[in-house]
């Protein structure tokens, strides 16, 4: 209280000055210590002998012990707000990887609705929308026996008609980008996305409103749960790859765009509009949100496209490969002392029967950002099992007519990444992933009453000039028939997206 009544104290100083200062007055004020004598006199002063007794001796392990308790509990009230905590879905942060079986795709378990159900999304950095199967006319087979990976329950289907907290997005919503197709205001607002990159690929359906489950990093004891309000797609039906079976419990776009999880969460007042994932070497990885990284983090800068940030694209002064693109492929060839292949018609014309070992024999590729950052790829390379028995080994780098390149899961490996959309840029550190997320399993509980988030924001709320959603157009991802996105490099002086798909 002692602080208090400093703070308002100086208010009032402040104030006179102002006012006082064309007579040419100074005023001042003097702050007292908590624990000093003199407000230890003014104290009992106030209140009699009895409270001089509970002051502490100065430099006393009960001074110190004191002083230390009210840090933490400014520490606490600062650090215990929502808009500072870490959050990751409530079955777990970890995101989870199947290779070809899910078209080479990372997904996590989230669950949504009331009652909650339960969806293996994939993970997608080039567009904005979450969306799931639902009350479909045409989607990806849900069985799990269909699919040669190793699941422990089917996939599922959502159906707003079953969830107590789902609502329509009205057309006439500024969430709603696709209104020019409705007949009226207030009917559901519909959706298409295509994914330009995956060859007559796309999602349809209308937008819902529903919660999402979350919980907070930290022991068990002191886990919060969450249900969020977020704005998904009921995916009725999906075409080319998406029907085919490349993510068919649905898609979590985690762009920079008004719609995306990530924004939703910050608009709500739960976290820092931010995010980050970590991959290991064996694929597996993990994702949280409201992560800003750590203090010794690098970091560069956003850029806009065409004035406004709707993907995560980044400038890159130069790189170093060892030699430029002709002639790094030329060593690397004479290095891999293996059979050369290619593989899909082409797409990958380095590709080796090699061992483990020979592995250490390829250069590491280094890109250079602003104020000297370095971001250094060092195993620029994917392996593929051969339907002969053997594995290959493919170098994951290509030419491009495009102005720009794209930076994948495989070269983000071994790398904490932060996607830091309120700071407009990305930050990297070495990691082996352990130390991003407490990642055993949650089991989720219903949820209490009071532990509900703001309301989903209203169109007023909504608004970012600077960070628009993806336009479909853009929300294009790589082709499923690689292992990985590659890093394209055409010249010195490149722009390097990551916009596509985090594989």
């Amino acid at each position: 209280m002692e602080c208090d009544r400093v703070a308002v104290l100086v208010v009032v100083v402040l104030l006179c000055c102002q006012f006082e200062a064309s007579a040419g007055l100074t005023f001042s004020s003097k702050l007292i210590h908590r624990f000093s004598d003199e407000a230890k006199s003014l104290s009992i002063s106030r209140k009699g002998n009895a409270s001089g007794d509970l002051w502490p001796e100065r430099n006393s392990f009960e001074y110190f012990q004191l002083l230390l308790g009210n840090d933490l509990k400014r520490q606490r009230m600062k650090l215990g707000s929502q808009k500072n905590q870490l959050l990751f879905p409530s079955q777990g942060s970890q995101a989870l990887f199947f290779g070809n079986e899910l078209d080479w795709l990372h997904y996590t378990w989230i669950d949504i609705g009331t009652p909650n159900v339960s969806f293996l999304v994939a993970l997608d950095a080039g567009s904005d929308l979450l969306w799931v199967p639902c009350d479909c006319i045409q989607c990806a087979p849900l069985s799990a026996s269909y699919y040669n990976i190793s699941l422990d329950r089917d996939l599922s289907e959502y159906s707003p008609s079953l969830s107590s907290t789902s609502r329509h997005l009205p057309c006439d919503h500024q969430l709603c980008e696709w209104s020019s197709n409705c007949k009226s205001p207030k009917d559901p607002c519909p959706y298409i996305f295509n994914y330009d990159d995956f060859e007559n690929t796309s999602s349809a359906g209308f937008l819902v409103e529903d919660k999402l489950y979350l919980a907070s990093v930290g022991d068990r004891t002191a886990r919060k749960m969450f249900q969020a309000p977020v704005v998904l797609g009921c995916g009725r039906k999906q075409s080319g790859s998406y029907f085919d079976g490349a993510a068919p419990d649905g898609v979590m776009g985690l762009g920079p765009g008004d719609i995306s999880v990530p924004s939703l969460l910050a608009k709500a007042g739960l976290i820092q509009n931010c995010f980050s994932l970590c991959f290991e070497e064996n694929d597996s990885g993990r994702i949280l949100f409201g992560d800003t990284g750590h203090a010794s983090q690098q970091s560069t800068p956003f850029l806009p496209i065409q004035g406004s940030y709707v993907a995560y694209c980044v400038g890159v002064e130069s790189y170093c490969v060892v030699k430029v693109y002709n002639e790094l492929v030329s060593e690397f060839d004479k290095q891999m002392n293996a059979q050369r292949f290619s593989l899909q018609e082409g797409l990958w014309d380095y590709c080796y029967n090699a061992s483990s070992q020979e592995l250490h024999n390829i250069p590491a590729i280094q890109l250079k950002f602003p104020r000297n950052q370095d971001f250094v790829v060092h195993n620029p390379t994917f392996s593929v099992s051969h339907h002969q028995g053997f594995t290959m080994y493919c170098l994951s780098l290509q030419p491009t007519d495009d102005s720009y390149g794209i930076i994948g899961q495989n070269f983000m490996t071994g790398y904490h990444m932060v996607f830091d959309i309120e700071n407009l840029k990305l930050g990297w550190s070495n990691s082996s992933c352990q130390d991003t997320s407490d990642s055993a399993d949650v089991h989720l509980a219903p949820p209490p009453n009071d532990k509900s988030p703001n309301p989903l924001p209203t169109n007023e709320q909504q608004s970012i000039p600077r960070a628009p959603s993806v336009a479909p157009a853009i929300a294009g991802r790589t082709s499923s028939e690689s292992s990985t996105a590659s890093l394209l490099i055409p010249f010195p002086h490149l722009m390097i997206s990551l916009l596509l798909l985090l594989r």
